[in-house]
C-alpha cells in the first residue's frame, strides 16, 4: 500500500516565479506538486501551505508553526516533507530537530537551487529523493534531503550560493545517499523509546556575534541588554582577544550568575571548537563561565540554546546539562 505523505509548503526558490523585482515565491502547494504528478505512482500525496515567503523572513515564529502543523497532522501521515527556501533551511532543519523530538516518521526539509517550473531545475529530482527517503522504513526523524544527500537535520549547513550541491554535512557523515530507487544508508537513526515530543517556546533572545579582529568591545554592553544569550563566533578552536575577554567579564558581572549565557563557538566550519588548546582560551574559563559549541553547527548551537532557554523552569546546570546531551546527532565530540 502506497504511503500518505503530506508536503508542508512555505515557498522558497522551489516555487518561485520571475517577477519585476526578481525571483519571489508565487506557486501555491497544488501547483508546486502538479510539477510532479509523477510523485502519485509513488506515495499518496496530499499537500498544506503553511506559508508563501522568501526564507530570509523565516523567523523562530514560524518555526513553532511549522512544528505545531506536523503535531496536528501526525496521526493521519506516514511522513512529511517541508518545501523550504534554501538560504535559513539548515537553521529551520535544526530547530524542528529540538521541537519535534523522538519521531517515529520521517520529517524531511528540502528546497532547490532553481524553481520547479524551469524547465532545467533540480527541484523535481530533490523532491523524489524526498519522497523515496521518507518511503524508507527506516526513515525517521528530521533530515534535510537534497541533491541525494540524506543530512541529520542538526549537520546540514548551506555551503554554496548557485550549485546543486549546496548543502552539506557538519562535522558527522551523511545519514544516507539517494541512488536510483531507494537509499544507501551509512548511519541508522535508532527508534525512540518513548512517544513523539512536541515544543511549542522558544526564547528569542539569542546574539550571534562574530568576532573580528580589532572589533570594539563597546559593543557587548548593548548586546546584554538586549539579550540573554550571546553566542560568540571565536578564532580558530577557541581564541577571543583579551581586551574583548576582559570587557566580557566585567559586563557579566553587572546580572546575576543566571541571567545571561555565553556559547563559545568557532567561526570554522569544520572539526569544531576546543578552547582549551591555547593559552588565550584557557585563561576564559577563569574570567567567566560558558558553555562550549564543540563539534555543532551555529545553526543548531542557536536553535537548540533558544529551545532550552524557553523551558523557563530550568536553572544553569540543567541548560548545560541540555545543552551538552545529544539530540539527533547534533553533538558527538
Amino acid at each position: 500500500m502506497r504511503k500518505n505523505i503530506l508536503f508542508i509548503t512555505t515557498g522558497g526558490t522551489i516555487a518561485s516565479a520571475i517577477t519585476p523585482q526578481g525571483l519571489a515565491p508565487a506557486l501555491s502547494s497544488r501547483e508546486l506538486l502538479a510539477e510532479m504528478p509523477e510523485l502519485e505512482e509513488l506515495c499518496r500525496p496530499a499537500t498544506r501551505a503553511l506559508y508563501s515567503i522568501d526564507s530570509t523572513n523565516m523567523s523562530p515564529a514560524h518555526w513553532l508553526r511549522l512544528a505545531d502543523a506536523v503535531r496536528q497532522e501526525y496521526d493521519a501521515y506516514d511522513g512529511f516533507v517541508i518545501c523550504h527556501g534554501t538560504d535559513t533551511l539548515a537553521y529551520t532543519a535544526a530547530a524542528l530537530s529540538y521541537l519535534v523530538q523522538d519521531a517515529d516518521k520521517p520529517i524531511i526539509l528540502t528546497g532547490a537551487q532553481k524553481p520547479i517550473s524551469w524547465e532545467i531545475t533540480d527541484a523535481k529530482k530533490n523532491l523524489r529523493d524526498s519522497v523515496l527517503c521518507a518511503l524508507d522504513p527506516s526513515s525517521r526523524g528530521v533530515m534535510v534531503v537534497f541533491d541525494g544527500q540524506v543530512i541529520a537535520g542538526t549537520r546540514a549547513k548551506k555551503v554554496k550560493t548557485y550549485s546543486y550541491d549546496a548543502f552539506t554535512s557538519i562535522n558527522f557523515p551523511c545519514l544516507a545517499h539517494v541512488r536510483e530507487d531507494g537509499l544507501v544508508r551509512y548511519i541508522d537513526t535508532p527508534r525512540p523509546s518513548g512517544p513523539v515530543r512536541f515544543c511549542n517556546v522558544l526564547d528569542e533572545k539569542v546574539f550571534l556575534l562574530k568576532l573580528t579582529p580589532g572589533l570594539s568591545p563597546a559593543i557587548l554592553a548593548p548586546i546584554l541588554e538586549l539579550y540573554d544569550c550571546i553566542v560568540i563566533e571565536s578564532f580558530g578552536v577557541g581564541g577571543m582577544p583579551d581586551i574583548l575577554a576582559h570587557e566580557l567579564a566585567g559586563q557579566l558581572r553587572r546580572y546575576a550568575a543566571h541571567e545571561k549565557i555565553v556559547i563559545l563557538a568557532t567561526q570554522v566550519p569544520y572539526e569544531g571548537s576546543n578552547v582549551g588548546v591555547y593559552a588565550v582560551g584557557g585563561q576564559l574559563r577563569k574570567q567567566f563561565r560558558f558553555l562550549e559549541a564543540r563539534d555543532m553547527t551555529l545553526e543548531a548551537c542557536c536553535a537548540k540554546i533558544m529551545w532550552l532557554m524557553g523551558q523557563k523552569e530550568l536553572d544553569y546546570a540543567a541548560i548545560e546539562r541540555g545543552f551538552y546531551s545529544r539530540i539527533n546527532f547534533d553533538t558527538y565530540l
